[in-house]
């Protein structure tokens, strides 16, 4: 299993004009990753989005072993993992990001599975 280290700086990009979008509400998406990299964000059908939380619809994800975890907003400002996040995190894929206003390359972070903040750099890809 390749340890993922890094998010293309076009993913994030990607990730920051979703959340801008369908803010107020949560964006939620799932990560997939390639030789250790974050380069893509697939989104579910049926995902459900509100003003205080993102609901997966997990049976709809495609068998895919690139998939390594999940990614979705928070309209606050806080990008802190809550105990809801972190049961999310513990039950699907290892590694995870949340992205709060105002939805910039400094407003965001990322988690292990276990709910523990970890370091991904931004790599021009």
């Amino acid at each position: 299993m390749t340890k993922i280290t890094h998010i293309t700086s076009d993913c994030l990009h990607l990730i920051m004009e979703a959340a801008r979008s369908t803010h107020p509400r949560e964006f939620a998406g799932l990560l997939s990753a390639e030789k250790g990299v974050i380069s893509e964000v697939v989104i579910l059908p049926g995902t459900i989005s509100g003003s205080s939380h993102a609901i997966f619809q997990l049976h709809m994800a495609p068998v895919d072993f690139s998939l390594v975890g999940t990614v979705h907003s928070h309209p606050s400002f806080s990008s802190l993992a809550s105990d809801a996040d972190i049961e999310l995190f513990r039950k699907y894929g290892r590694v995870h990001i949340i992205i709060a206003q105002p939805y910039t390359e400094d407003s965001w972070r990322s988690y292990t599975g276990k709910g523990d903040e970890y370091h991904l750099d931004i790599i021009n890809k």
